[in-house]
């Protein structure tokens, strides 16, 4: 199978391959790896026979869009129209939507095939991907390990092969925290910039849905679709003369030791690329998480309040209990939250008028053992995870996370850049130069 989406396009159009067989090599592929709870539904039939129709049109010279013909793959909180989306949960067991969801609707406009709903953190609450009801979602890394979550079904998925993109959605770090833990590239884009219409809640005023991929350019041609952008030709521009920012307190500080080293080196190839390292620190950073739990926590209570009241037996513990001290927040306490916010957010935009990219850590360490609770630096689980990637949903700036390294044991290090609002397209310039260089994008866990 092609390893990136170019390459697949340009085989599809060359007529090398035609959809049909690429479509079942991926299910064969998710079925070969089905050990490492990567699905919740695998639309097989279905898949087979969209691949039919796409490479019909296409023999008659008809071509729906990029991404005509190429399977992909949604976090099962995606409303998928005819196919149950279950949001990890069984509240929501037995849903099938009636229409797809709009950012599942522009891939399938652009020609993509949907080849199955991929596993989650029960209802996208929580950074383990550790599923009470459909399994754990495991690390093709490591086995024995988390992918992280919520969205780790889709970061495994991508790391053995399984569809060329796949959506996923991020609310303190959901697409961020699985590709820096499964060596792929997630995209939060800026707050609002891809629609959350048809997309299960957990907190909307943090929520993002982004894509994810195997690659930076497949990342771009996969979010110029979602969020109707043109990021992917800019690419490939100079990056010579680029301010990168580097806020050592707080993101440097208690990080595993081949994370630091990892995300270093990574810092100094930026430099050797032309680009300007440019120390920057924003005190904000501090309250930021206190601010992002208070109305998270809020917000999603509200949304399961009549559930978690009239079903709290059909809940995990984790979530279950997260819902339930969500029910306890005064209403004061919530818009204080907001308030300090609006603050938090200043503070980010007023440091960012210095640089173009901030360049951190996307997590404190590398994955942990699916029993573990806590991380290789001694931080409890939850926290350590959220800690680097929550606070660019808390601003609702774009971040992006693209492997840097691995662990001597072999896991996968991630490398966090973010951008001030809506420049997507500056964040991928700078990630793309990083990929290039090196060659960590091509290791592929042996599954």
């Amino acid at each position: 199978m092609s390893v990136t989406l170019k390459e697949t396009r340009a085989g599809l159009l060359r007529g090398d391959l035609s959809s049909e067989e690429l479509v079942r090599a991926h299910l064969d592929r998710a079925e070969a790896c089905s050990a490492l709870g990567m699905f919740i539904t695998v639309c097989g039939d279905e898949a087979i026979a969209e691949a039919r129709r796409a490479d019909e049109s296409l023999a008659r010279g008809e071509s729906l869009g990029v991404l005509h013909g190429v399977p992909i793959t949604a976090k099962d909180i995606v409303h998928s129209k005819g196919v149950r989306t279950t949001s990890g949960s069984k509240i929501f067991a037995d849903f099938v939507p009636t229409a797809d969801a709009p950012c599942l609707a522009s891939l399938r406009r652009a020609g993509a095939i949907l080849l199955g709903k991929t596993n989650l953190h029960e209802l996208a609450y929580g950074i383990s991907n550790v599923n009470p009801h459909y399994g754990p979602a495991k690390n093709p890394w490591d086995p024995e390990r988390i992918t992280g979550g919520s969205s780790g079904g889709s970061a495994a998925s991508l790391a053995v092969g399984v569809g060329l993109g796949s959506i996923g959605t991020d609310t303190g770090g959901s697409i961020r925290i699985p590709s820096a833990l499964c060596g792929t590239v997630g995209l939060k884009p800026t707050y609002g910039r891809v629609s959350r219409e048809g997309v299960t809640p957990l907190s909307w005023s943090l929520d993002h849905v982004g894509p994810m991929a195997r690659t930076v350019e497949d990342a771009a041609v996969l979010y110029d679709v979602l969020a109707e952008a043109d990021t992917a030709s800019g690419l490939r521009a100079p990056t010579r003369g680029l301010r990168i920012g580097v806020h050592e307190r707080y993101f440097f500080e208690n990080i595993e030791p081949e994370v630091e080293a990892s995300v270093r080196s990574a810092l100094g190839e930026l430099e050797s690329l032309g680009m300007e390292l440019v120390p920057i620190d924003v005190p904000e950073v501090e309250i930021q998480a206190d601010c992002r739990n208070i109305i998270a926590f809020a917000e999603a209570s509200s949304f399961h309040e009549e559930n978690i009241r009239r079903r709290p037996e059909d809940y995990g513990e984790g979530p279950r209990e997260l819902l339930r001290f969500g029910l306890t927040i005064p209403a004061t306490d919530y818009l204080a939250a907001l308030r300090a916010r609006r603050r938090i957010v200043r503070a980010f935009r007023k440091a960012f008028r210095g640089i173009d990219v901030l360049a951190v850590p996307a997590t404190a360490a590398a994955a942990p053992r699916i029993e573990d609770d806590v991380l290789d630096n001694g931080e409890e689980l939850r926290t350590g995870l959220l800690r680097l990637a929550g606070p660019f949903n808390t601003t609702g700036f774009p971040a992006l996370s693209l492997p840097c390294g691995f662990t001597e044991d072999g896991r996968p290090i991630g490398l966090q850049l973010s951008a001030s609002p809506n420049q997507e397209s500056r964040l991928l310039h700078v990630a793309y130069a990083y990929e290039q260089s090196q060659s960590w994008w091509r290791r592929r866990p042996v599954v």
